[in-house]
């Protein structure tokens, strides 16, 4: 039996029935893979997929429903929000339109693929049959008239198709959603629609039709590989281990805690990580690498056997391949992705699931603990690290106070449940190394491609989960963004989304008239701060540096896109005002729309040192004193770089 519809009609109600299933410790879920459907509609897509989904909404509103947004990048952002909080097992789909509609999504496609979480893309495109080129927004090319702008979706997306003829639909949205629910492979799926054929008729099997369960893959170990890692973990003196984002994603965090103290190995986490264990734990050494605690990277530099587990190895996590000093280091790396699992030359990848191997690696490991003086060392570099943290939330200044205190006031007035939502400039550094996490759900920075503007967006897609207990580990939770200005102008309309829904996001802005990260940077690299600031242009050195400071007002700018805005003034009071402010913000009931928190910060006082370095060239010839400078420590740092094989 098949059914006539048009294909847009078959894509949103194929969509609506499509489920992951999923087993952990013995309890199986069954969820929706996509709950809903963004979308921003213009000439490319208003009869197609638009159609279709007020059609539907009529007659069954629960089979797709719609929600607005006010940029498509940040529609991809908050789908990306969603999938991270609901450990990608579930994600939303974005219609747009054709031309600028489409290439607005392309940051949130990378973003998405970048980070390894899933995202379902629906850009339009323009006519299959050319019978009317070139309409409205095409972009034409004299060495190949079937290229449009989707074809830039490429390079970003895991998966990328384009729906040409309707009989093309099956396979496509098949394919697409193959990857998505891929843990190895998931990233943006990408399937252009042309307009025309949106709206033609097809031909729909009901089998095509009816509900459909994608099982989420969760691969064992070769027993021969635990056999062997085992044998390298017991030959180790000084083992370390490497938490990255995938042992949340495979719900292991208990499976690594029990891991870890029965064996002693002391653990270090990735941005994407943070979490797996509460920073308090006796084995937890916080974050690692250029961002990392100088307790991470103290066992780090020592370590003779290095467990990557669930990471990337990305070159903040490895300190540019600064991070492991000894000259007899090797890697075993348990990953589900073999291009995670193989990096640095390791002679003994494990591909597969995080929780199975480590389950495994436990069971092998029985008895078998590190010596006593790891234990001793691990509590030293806590301690002296844990009072670096302590004075840095102490810190005073006035009139300004710096962004360290900020992060220690939010950090004490939020629940330990709560979530923390951010993404780019200097804050992601300080959280990582700073941020005290005693939930797994509780820390969400997204550095993986960390993408200025996706703060406020991203919040938005991790409340709408956190909304649904059983999404967020069976609690309720209050969502609090931290961004500073910069990354704030960059996309702060999500506000009027969250304002529409009335959905109480809480949003901490650090107004600090710049870039402080690299501002930072660039004086460190001999720049002087060159085109961070927020200034007015001094016409006659054409020179942004030293002007005054622009005369913004960004908590007026939140209340007249309709947030409720608490302003914290400078003075003695601002950590106490703060706390208070975060503290009836979380108060307020759900349904009352998004809270800004507006305050000032000191953006010279610099976060404690990770004792660490993050390679970024300095010029190899300046004029400049400074540029000099930092040129001779950049080569210092150099020497030190490793290949890191083994």
């Amino acid at each position: 039996m098949t059914r006539t519809m048009t294909v847009a009609q078959a894509v949103v109600e194929f969509l609506g029935k499509q489920y992951t299933v999923d087993r952990v410790g013995g309890v199986e879920y069954r969820e929706r893979l996509i709950p809903g459907m963004f979308g921003i509609f213009g000439h490319g897509n208003v009869a197609g997929v638009g159609q279709a989904l007020k059609q539907f909404q009529a007659k069954d509103p629960s089979l797709m429903p719609y929600y607005q947004g006010r940029n498509e990048q940040a529609q991809a952002h908050q789908a990306v929000g969603y999938a991270r909080h609901t450990r990608r097992r579930q994600t939303f789909a974005v219609t747009t339109s054709v031309g600028p509609g489409s290439t607005n999504l392309l940051t949130g496609a990378a973003l998405a693929t970048a980070n390894r979480l899933p995202v379902l893309l629906f850009p339009s495109d323009t006519f299959a049959t050319r019978t009317v080129d070139p309409v409205l927004q095409q972009i034409e090319q004299p060495h190949g008239y079937d290229i449009t702008v989707n074809d830039a979706f490429r390079p970003v997306s895991k998966y990328y198709d384009k729906v040409q003829r309707p009989e093309q639909l099956f396979s496509a949205l098949l394919n697409g959603l193959r990857v998505l629910t891929d843990p190895a492979e998931t990233g943006a799926v990408t399937i252009a629609l042309p307009q025309d054929v949106q709206a033609e008729l097809i031909e729909v099997p009901e089998e095509f039709l009816a509900e459909r369960d994608w099982r989420i893959r969760r691969p064992a170990p070769e027993p021969e590989d635990i056999t062997e890692a085992a044998r390298r973990i017991k030959a180790a003196k000084r083992p370390l281990i490497v938490a990255g984002g995938g042992v949340l994603y495979a719900f292991a965090q208990d499976a690594l805690r029990e891991f870890a103290e029965a064996t002693g190995i002391p653990v270090g986490w990735t941005q994407a990580g943070v979490g797996v264990l509460p920073w308090n734990h006796p084995q937890a050494l916080g974050a690692i690498g250029s961002t990392g605690t100088t307790a991470a990277n103290a066992l780090a530099r020592e370590a003779d056997l290095v467990i990557g587990i669930g990471t990337r190895y990305e070159d903040f996590t490895t300190a540019s391949r600064t991070a492991f000093q000894n000259d007899d280091v090797s890697f075993v790396n348990i990953n589900v992705a073999a291009i995670d699992a193989y990096k640095h030359g390791t002679s003994l990848p494990i591909v597969a699931d995080a929780r199975k191997a480590l389950e495994a690696l436990t069971a092998e490991l029985t008895g078998h603990t590190v010596a006593a003086s790891v234990a001793a060392e691990v509590a030293g570099e806590k301690a002296r690290w844990d009072a670096t943290v302590d004075a840095a939330f102490a810190q005073r200044h006035a009139p300004l106070i710096s962004q360290n205190a900020v992060i220690g006031a939010t950090n004490r007035a939020m629940a330990g449940q709560d979530v923390l939502i951010c993404a780019a400039g200097s804050l992601p550094g300080d959280l990582h190394k700073m941020w005290r996490v005693t939930d797994p759900f509780g820390y969400h920075v997204e550095y993986a491609f960390s993408c200025m503007g996706y703060e406020i967006a991203g919040g938005l897609g991790v409340k709408r989960a956190a909304l649904d207990e059983a999404k967020s580990g069976g609690v309720n939770r209050d969502v609090v963004v931290m961004v500073g200005d910069g990354s704030y102008l960059m996309m702060h309309t999500e506000l009027v989304t969250a304002v529409a829904e009335g959905i109480k996001l809480i949003v901490v802005l650090i107004q600090n008239h710049g870039y402080a990260s690299i501002g930072s940077l660039s004086e460190s690299l001999g720049s002087q701060r060159f085109g961070t600031q927020y200034r007015v242009l001094d016409k006659a050195t054409h020179s942004f540096d030293a002007g005054e400071k622009l005369n913004i007002d960004l908590a007026t700018n939140a209340e007249s896109l309709g947030a409720t805005v608490y302003r914290i003034e400078p003075g003695e009071n601002v950590i106490e005002d703060l706390e208070a402010a975060i503290a009836k913000a979380k108060a307020a009931p759900e349904g009352s729309g998004p809270i800004v928190i507006h305050l000032e910060s000191d953006p010279l006082i610099d976060a404690p040192s990770s004792e660490s370095w993050w390679d970024v060239p300095v010029s190899a010839t300046a004029e400049l004193d400074s540029t000099k400078e930092a040129r001779t420590v950049y080569e210092d740092w150099k020497a030190v770089q490793k290949p890191l094989l083994g």
